[in-house]
């Protein structure tokens, strides 16, 4: 079911999209981490990628 309403959008957006991904253990982490909360290291996060268009129907 798609969300319509654009205010509920944005929180949907804010909440499930922008976080950020540890390239060493893929654990999410929150949008200003610096370190990955799982395994610690620095220097290994990277924004979560952003599908556009949805899932492919077959």
């Amino acid at each position: 079911m798609p969300i319509t309403n654009p205010e509920l959008l944005k929180i949907v957006e804010e909440r499930v999209l922008k976080k950020q991904v540890c390239r060493k253990c893929g654990a999410l982490n929150p949008p200003g981490a610096v370190k990955c909360r799982r395994c610690r290291s620095k220097g290994t996060l990277r924004p979560k990628k952003i599908l556009k268009g949805g899932p492919k129907s077959k």
